[in-house]
């Protein structure tokens, strides 16, 4: 008879192997990381000091920065921590509460982006309905639901996974606790919990991802019957890169969440999850402003203002309060 037991702890064997190289290649996550939370923090700052940003395009631009710095938050600390600490164990409600934060800052971002193209197809297609459509209680409306479908998904599928009986061995062969690693754990049938967990991947990836090609290709459409040379290449450029990160996002994702468990590879699974994890939340911030006009021009602004104050501190005279 097999014996079954809910763990109090599980063991992360983290992204990379000991090998000559490991260091290097913590030292270049801990780098995105970095970067990450530089970029997006410097994106919602901007945000919210710069009058010429608050717009609904910039409020949920703000919100996906802090989507990002989430994401990158819950995971990479505790990674680079295992690393240095061969062994170390994560609680079952440590690894509980980081299934809950990751499902819900992905979730999040899958229905967010989705908005976010819906915003952009109003005010390129729709210009005159543009103030009509996203008025701010209706933009304060989806943020909330944004959130709160994210969270409410994460919610069912954290009780989910953490209900499942689990014997044999507690090494999650992962850098954070995902479902997917989880499920290889578990020493009872999860066919069902898999069918909704392929449910959940249609309403949060397939339905967002669909209404992102939508969006897009009216978008392109419109950019299309641009007269301007110029404006009609900075156009297709903008949306390109967007499309870029969208489809990585949302192509690893699909390919994490939407197969069955005997599909999996350990390997496999923990390049594809950095996609979502890291890789995103570096490039977003990067795609998002240093394509902006507004946002560069805001940075612009900034960085004056800094030398003002610089100037203005050297020039004061020595005992000056």
């Amino acid at each position: 008879m097999t014996n079954t037991t809910l763990p109090t702890e599980f063991m992360l064997l983290g992204l990379f192997n000991q090998t000559e190289t490991h260091t290097f290649l913590v030292a270049m996550i801990l780098l995105a990381f970095i970067m990450a939370l530089s970029g997006n923090g410097l994106l919602i700052f901007l945000i919210q000091t710069d009058s010429s940003l608050h717009s609904p395009m910039y409020f949920f631009l703000s919100h996906l920065a802090f989507m990002d710095i989430c994401q990158i938050l819950i995971v990479v600390p505790k990674m680079a921590m295992d690393s240095m600490i061969p062994g170390n164990t994560i609680p079952i409600v440590g690894c509980g509460t980081q299934i809950f934060l990751t499902m819900t800052m992905g979730g999040a971002v899958c229905l967010l982006l989705a908005v976010m193209s819906y915003d952009r197809y109003v005010a390129i297609c729709n210009p005159l309905q543009y103030h009509i459509r996203m008025r701010k209680r209706t933009c304060l409306s989806m943020a909330a639901g944004v959130w709160f479908g994210a969270s409410l998904d994460a919610l069912i599928h954290t009780v989910f996974i953490l209900q499942l009986p689990y014997c044999g061995s507690k090494e999650i062969n992962h850098f954070f606790c995902e479902i997917p690693a989880l499920l290889k754990l578990s020493c009872s049938d999860t066919s069902t919990y898999e069918m909704v967990l392929f449910v959940s991947g249609i309403v949060l990836l397939l339905i967002p991802s669909s209404i992102i090609l939508s969006s897009y290709t009216c978008i392109l459409s419109s950019v299309l019957r641009i007269s301007s040379v110029k404006g009609k290449q900075k156009a297709l450029a903008t949306c390109s890169s967007h499309l870029t990160v969208v489809g990585l996002f949302y192509g690893a994702a699909i390919f994490m969440y939407m197969r069955p468990t005997s599909y999996h590879s350990s390997q496999q699974d923990k390049r594809v999850s950095m996609f979502y994890t890291i890789v995103t939340p570096v490039l977003n911030p990067l795609i998002y402003s240093l394509r902006n006009r507004d946002v560069l021009g805001a940075l612009r602004k900034l960085v004056g203002k800094c030398r003002v104050w610089a100037t203005r501190d050297n020039t004061l005279p020595l005992g000056t309060a």
